[in-house]
């Protein structure tokens, strides 16, 4: 029983030009950012740089496989657009364009702080564009954050692989009354009720208020609280990956790791058969909602057996099952992953139980509201004052000379887990335990000769060659730089490195 799996997250920015939000084209600005981002690193910029071959993303989980002629456009996710850029990156993520916002999606990593470190790479990534765009005024402002108070709301997407012989009606089952209530460690807070934030107030959560169903194959309508899509960027036979979009961008250390490293244990227990209480919960998407919507943390959950908990009673109950499993399971041998996000999940709960405001070091929603109260008693601001909404998109601006929460955290008000300069290396390398090492390594060394990628691929323009070179990466765990480290570094050419691998 251990935390580390293979992982990621992906992430895409609230984006507008400064002083003019609401005219520009969202697509060509996004464009603007990756081009600007790719052509300055010497990367490939561009358009047809992801290969789509391999990805069905209209495969449910559930058996079948939605008709393209009956799918929402949203959907068509392995449809190139010759119009819209993407990039590969030398630490292995991927920055392109999706749905009119620029998004950087991580690189495999298999701990929460692999997670937490490449996903906080990923906002020094869109720091580097923004700041390239402002020498060509008016340039454009980017935002870490889920919505954007008007009624639009735009994905953090978690991943996790899975092993293919879980049922899914078992992870349907056991994720749900987590997801429920994980949102108060988790949620990254929002000034306004409702999606289009008419009703004043604060809630916990920015996407909460934008789930319509309990499961389904969409991501942009009816979103769904369990996402099915069968589409494991693996082997098929072997893994699923189960793709979380209920979450929220998180700014803070200590959210992040849990958001990832709670989720993954509670995965581990439902693949292990170790749910040991039914904690199904009655109208969860109403339940979803109605948590959020309570700062204080006080709401009940009612659980299908009559049962009433508040969603830290919730967690509390996730957390005896996993901390139980791993002293079962690995007594004191336990990892130190592991270890950290028992410990971390623990102290946070705690904190959340005695006084939700005590945890404003450690949980992003808390944070914010805290900054937001200061305003609104020095200033007697109702929440129907736009400068409210206006502090809450300031709050995730990526520039640090804007950003309240970089302001924050540069006074020591935020814990910080990762240090900043492992950071600003994995803007430029990848995770060395998985394929996105390979991946990551190719593009640094022989950029002119990686034609195309993607999570499971990597094809080569070989000099001598009438046709491309593809090189499957079907495994996540091959590819590392334990595997193929020694290959890449004795490579002077991409002929040699092919060489190399053929011999392996």
């Amino acid at each position: 029983m251990t935390v580390r799996r293979v992982m990621g997250i992906e992430t895409e920015y609230g984006i507008a030009v400064p002083g003019d939000p609401g005219t520009a084209n969202p697509m060509v600005l996004s464009g603007q950012v990756v081009t600007a981002y790719g052509t300055s690193h010497g990367l490939r910029a561009a358009r047809g740089a992801w290969d789509y071959s391999w990805e069905a993303p209209l495969q449910d989980a559930r058996g079948f496989a939605v008709a393209r002629g009956s799918a929402d456009a949203s959907q068509l996710t392995d449809e190139e657009d010759p119009t819209l850029a993407n990039v590969v990156l030398t630490n292995g993520a991927r920055l392109y364009v999706d749905h009119a916002h620029p998004e950087y999606s991580s690189p495999e990593v298999t701990t929460p702080r692999g997670a937490v470190t490449w996903d906080r790479a990923g906002e020094l990534i869109m720091l580097d564009a923004v700041r390239r765009l402002a020498q060509t005024p008016p340039g454009v402002n980017l935002y870490k954050n889920n919505t954007d108070g008007k009624g639009a709301s735009y994905g953090t997407h978690e991943n996790y692989l899975m092993s293919r012989s879980t049922p899914f009606p078992a992870i349907v089952k056991g994720l749900i009354p987590f997801f429920v209530a994980r949102q108060v460690m988790c949620g990254s807070g929002r000034v306004g009720i409702g999606q289009e934030s008419r009703t004043p107030g604060y809630q916990i959560a920015q996407r909460s208020d934008f789930f319509e169903v309990e499961v389904g194959l969409e991501t942009t309508l009816k979103r769904p609280i369990i996402n099915t899509r069968d589409e494991p960027h693996a082997s098929a036979d072997r893994y699923r990956r189960l793709h979380v979009i209920l979450g929220d961008a998180n700014h803070g250390d200590v959210p992040n790791l849990l958001k990832m490293g709670t989720t993954s244990l509670v995965l581990r227990l439902i693949e292990d058969g170790a749910i040991t209480r039914d904690l199904s919960v009655r109208n969860p998407v109403a339940a979803l909602r109605a948590v959020s919507h309570d700062p204080t943390c006080r709401q009940l959950v009612e659980l299908t057996d009559g049962t009433r908990m508040t969603a830290v009673q919730l967690l509390w109950a996730h957390h005896e099952m996993a901390a139980r499993h791993v002293a079962d399971r690995w007594g004191d041998d336990v990892d130190a992953d592991t270890t950290e996000v028992l410990d971390q999940w623990a102290r946070v709960l705690t904190l959340l139980e005695d006084d939700p405001m005590s945890a404003a070091r450690d949980v992003d929603w808390v944070a914010k509201l805290a900054v937001l109260e200061g305003y609104r008693e020095r200033g007697g601001l109702e929440w129907t004052d736009p400068r409210l909404r206006a502090i809450d998109i300031q709050w995730s601006d990526v520039r640090p000379e804007k950003g309240i929460f970089h302001t924050i955290a540069a006074a020591g008000r935020m814990t910080q887990l990762i240090d900043d300069d492992t950071v600003a290396a994995a803007v430029h390398l990848p995770p060395e335990d998985t394929r996105a090492w390979f991946r990551g390594q190719c593009v640094a060394r022989f950029p002119e000769h990686v034609v195309a990628a993607s999570w499971d691929s990597v094809t080569f323009d070989v000099p001598g060659h009438p046709t491309l070179q593809r090189v499957p990466t079907l495994e996540p765990l091959r590819g590392t730089r334990a595997h193929v480290g020694a290959v890449l570094e004795a490579s002077d050419d991409v002929g040699a490195l092919l060489a190399g691998l053929h011999g392996m």
